[in-house]
């Protein structure tokens, strides 16, 4: 069986690796423009804080470990031409500019995405960077050291987590984004607002429903953002408008959402036979709609690479689809959430409930006890979980995780309710605050039907 991955980060490294533990005989090229695999893009932020001093932790596995696997990876090849009914593809060597030609019996798209750019006056001047690959990051810190005004466009996770990493290396920092809250797409009002305050409590200036019309330079250098309310002077501004998926190769061949992103099965496998995908270039299967869905996660990718493997020759096991459950810490808040929010969920034209509690989340006896916020989002009429945000100084994060399951398995918000967990004061309090936040979604009254005997 010849096998051919196009891409390999997330998805393409998962999908290498157990393609080539599961298949020993099979023969795996695999098809990589840049100069590196496997870089975890969600640590440049750490990476450009100092957090993270050595880069190269940030890569988990190599050209030399894959090749210990018996797979041939091609560096800097890019792909250029795909003919799935032949089940041909043309690929370029990107230092030599040779094109050859290779076949396959089963081809794995795993290609990711790409920054959003705008197309925008003054887009092309220098000091305008892209955060998403390990190159970025290194001219984003190498620039970044040389300037004291950087300017981040697009208030999603990695926009966030940069400026709060420039505002610690002592930067003057301004956050424009388009809505009129940060983190939007993940946090309701009630979270988002505290930590827009902690952001501007450590001096980041926060340019909220400001859309960014054009830039402007001095020397071929950009030196203002222009905005539409005003003007932001910087040395340095990095795009975090959001991602869309590169499938360029594959466009008009398989079945796709408007915006690109692959569509497959339950088996990874796209609408046609012997061609699968997995991570940022694909849709997902969202659970708490039911929809498709693009929600490009690591987390998404890494399992969806490795269903490619498992389901590459028989259909084994099936994806269970995702809840997008994602997770941040903003100075000393740890901040998750899973599902959809109320904003999300009426946006959907769902009816929807919400129950918000704020508790310690260990008794007061104990020495210390830290506030946490919680807040879930379920069903008005089937009582369905449907979503939940966390947030605290103590790292309660991993409880959002089991929103998840609970979402994932169609669990109601009485359910939670009554649901197990142990008590134990140095952790949590006799009722969990999970439970808590079930107890008091409960109907306030019961109704009693009577009945009546003959």
């Amino acid at each position: 069986m010849k096998v051919a991955v196009i891409g390999c980060t997330h998805a393409g490294t998962a999908a290498i690796v157990n393609t080539a533990q599961l298949y020993p005989d099979a023969e795996i090229t695999v098809y990589e423009r840049n100069d590196n695999i496997s870089f975890l893009s969600c640590g440049i932020a750490l990476y450009v804080g100092g957090v993270v001093k050595d880069p190269q932790g940030l890569f988990y596995s190599s050209p030399e470990q894959l090749a210990e696997l018996g797979v041939k990876t091609n560096m800097r090849h890019e792909v250029i031409a795909i003919d799935t009914v032949r089940k041909t593809l043309r690929a370029r060597n990107l230092a030599t500019g040779l094109e050859f030609d290779d076949m396959y019996d089963k081809l794995i798209m795993t290609t990711g995405s790409w920054p959003i750019v705008p197309k925008l006056e003054g887009i092309e001047l220098d000091g305008i960077l892209l955060s998403k690959n390990y190159n970025h990051s290194n001219t984003i810190i190498e620039k970044a050291q040389q300037v004291d005004r950087i300017t981040v466009v697009g208030a999603g996770y990695i926009g966030v987590e940069l400026v709060e990493a420039f505002q610690m290396n002592g930067k003057q920092v301004t956050l424009i984004d388009g809505e009129e809250r940060i983190l939007s797409k993940y946090l309701d009002e009630e979270f988002t607002t505290p930590i827009q305050q902690s952001l501007q409590d450590h001096g980041i200036k926060l340019a909220l429903g400001e859309k960014v019309s054009s830039f402007a330079g001095v020397g071929g250098k950009v030196t203002k953002v222009i905005t539409s309310k005003g003007e932001h002077e910087t040395d340095l501004v990095i795009l975090c408008i959001g991602f869309r998926p590169n499938t360029d190769l594959l466009k008009g061949q398989v079945d796709m959402l408007p915006n690109g992103a692959i569509i497959v099965n339950d088996y990874m496998r796209t609408s046609i036979p012997d061609v699968y995908a997995a991570g940022d270039s694909c849709a997902i299967h969202y659970n708490p709609t039911g929809k498709h869905a693009y929600i490009p996660l690591a987390t998404n990718a890494v399992r969806m690479g490795t269903l490619v493997a498992r389901n590459l020759v028989a259909e084994t096991i099936p994806y269970m689809g995702t809840q997008g459950t994602s997770g941040i810490k903003i100075y000393e808040d740890n901040i998750a959430g899973t599902g959809l929010t109320e904003d999300a969920a009426k946006a959907e034209g769902m009816d929807v409930e919400t129950v918000l509690i704020n508790d310690n989340y260990r008794p007061e006896f104990m020495p210390t006890f830290e506030q946490v916020q919680l807040k879930v989002v379920f069903d008005r009429a089937t009582r369905r979980i449907l979503g939940a945000q966390i947030m605290s100084k103590m790292d309660l994060t991993q409880s959002i995780n089991t929103v998840s399951v609970c979402i994932q398995n169609n669990m109601t918000i009485d359910q939670l309710a009554f649901i197990d967990f142990f008590f134990q004061p140095h952790y949590n309090k006799p009722w969990n605050f999970l439970n808590t936040a079930g107890l008091q979604a409960l109907p306030k009254t019961i109704v009693h039907k009577e009945t009546v005997t003959v």
